[in-house]
């Protein structure tokens, strides 16, 4: 027995010296050239305010041409209005000429961040602790230098695929006034960046917050991003003599009532095979209540408890949350307008029209107006969920992540897979990257991605193009 005990300890200590030695092994020349892509994708800023993508599609523009891409295969894009918002698309022809191209789709545009609100330079590519920090780490910019790198890597190689593949950077994704580069290609450069299909961010995967896998996503359709303005105007007068007709009261009354509607719940065949294979891998309360809103969508109870958490409470609808307030015009006046943006996530197949007319129902308020101010354009559309993109991803998440369920997901966000979903190229978020339930701090601050996510991801996600485009 003590025999026994001393040789399990042994093995143990013999498996988490490989894991350490494996953690610490150096990285291959073809990771290392990689790492120093990402490295300047991350340090190039393409925020809206001090950034420029247009300068970053430079030196991907550069790179490319060193890997022997020329220019009748690159085309670089932006208009006049708009020169720091360019974007390029470049194009690898295939072998066949009856197969159609697979089109990898990727925004090098981040969100802003500011440095006084950082522990660490958001623009420098910092690695600590099993994790890159910087913004655009995670969104998306990992993502964008495994297709950069791949793009030329195959170009080298002399790889030839049987689809032409297509490589789209664009800018625009994360700011609603800045020039959109995938919804400019889809409404003016159709041909350019025809494909049977695109492989967009959405997807990845989940850790067990200790940086392993424990969840694949494939993302199969999105929400339409949409904004309303709901407003009270009123004659205003002397704040020395006040009165119940107060536009900012109406304005508070109205969003409270906008704060208590509830969408109806909804499901489409990719959120039932979310809830039904998520739900049948665990074994509380919360699985059980994903099981059962599949096989009876009007169980209650079910849908009580899976409102608990808010990723599946928004999976399950339509959802509007006040974002912005504006009102009054002098500390000594009574205001004569209110107003408040009112961003809404509208399931697929729902259109923005009616969205508004159900929050105008809601408020139930003559004095106020509901009018659309802006969106994404396109009506959400949910892309088939076929066996043709599904089985290589589950072969690779097989490979690369073994034991780990792959799972289709409908993302409660927007990316730009939408503008090229209308134009009728299916746009899908295939697995590979994966992160912690927390967000990674995309979109806020300290932003940071996996580092075995990112090196695990790229060699998974180059198979996967490969499988795809021999197809």
């Amino acid at each position: 027995m003590r025999i026994r005990k001393h040789a399990a300890v042994a093995a143990a200590i013999i498996t988490f010296a490989g894991q350490v030695q494996a953690a610490d092994a150096p990285l291959r020349p073809d990771q290392a050239a990689f790492r120093s892509l990402y490295k300047e994708l991350v340090e190039t800023d393409t925020s809206i305010t001090t950034g420029s993508c247009t300068a970053l599609a430079d030196k991907v523009d550069a790179h490319l041409r060193e890997a022997g891409y020329t220019d009748a295969d690159i085309t670089r894009f932006a208009v006049p209005e708009h020169p720091k918002e360019g974007g390029l698309v470049v194009i690898l022809p295939g072998t066949s000429k009856t197969l159609k191209p697979i089109l990898l789709l990727g925004h090098i545009d981040v969100v802003v961040a500011r440095r006084e609100d950082w522990t660490r330079d958001p623009y420098q590519l910092i690695e600590e602790n099993g994790y890159f920090y910087g913004r655009g780490t995670s969104d998306m910019k990992a993502m964008d230098a495994i297709w950069i790198d791949m793009m030329m890597r195959f170009k080298r190689e002399g790889y030839r695929p049987k689809r032409t593949l297509k490589l789209a950077l664009t800018c625009g994704e994360e700011t609603s006034t800045a020039f959109n580069g995938a919804q400019w290609l889809a409404q003016n450069k159709r041909d350019l960046i025809d494909a049977e299909f695109a492989l967009n961010e959405g997807g990845g995967g989940r850790s067990d917050g200790r940086g392993n896998a424990v969840e694949m996503r494939i993302h199969v359709g999105e929400k339409a991003a949409v904004n309303y303005r709901i407003e009270a105007t009123n004659p205003g007068g002397h704040s020395s003599a006040p009165v119940r007709d107060n536009a900012i009261y109406e304005l508070a009354d109205a969003l409270a009532k906008v704060r208590d509607y509830e969408f109806p719940l909804m499901l489409n065949d990719t959120t039932r095979a979310f809830f039904a294979k998520a739900g049948a891998g665990r074994t509380d309360a919360m699985g059980k209540a994903m099981v059962a809103i599949v096989a009876n969508p009007a169980d209650k109870a079910a849908e009580a408890t899976l409102n608990t958490d808010k990723s599946y409470h928004s999976m399950l609808r339509t959802t509007c949350v006040a974002t912005l307030l504006d009102g009054g015009h002098a500390n000594n006046a009574l205001p004569q307008r209110a107003g408040a943006n009112i961003n809404c996530r509208i399931f697929p197949g729902i259109s923005a029209e009616a969205v508004r007319r159900a929050l105008e129902q809601a408020i139930a308020d003559p004095r106020m107006t509901v009018k659309l101010s802006d969106d994404r354009g396109p009506l959400a559309k949910a892309p088939p969920l076929t066996p043709a993109i599904l089985k290589p991803a589950e072969q690779m998440v097989a490979k690369y992540y073994p034991g780990v369920p792959l799972i289709p997901v409908m993302s409660t966000g927007a990316t730009d897979g939408i503008f090229l979903q209308a134009v009728g190229i299916p746009s899908y978020g295939p697995p590979g990257l994966y992160g912690d339930a927390d967000g990674n701090g995309t979109h806020g601050l300290n932003e940071r991605a996996i580092v075995k996510s990112v090196y695990t991801g790229r060699d998974l996600l180059t198979d996967l193009v490969k499988l795809y485009a021999s197809r």
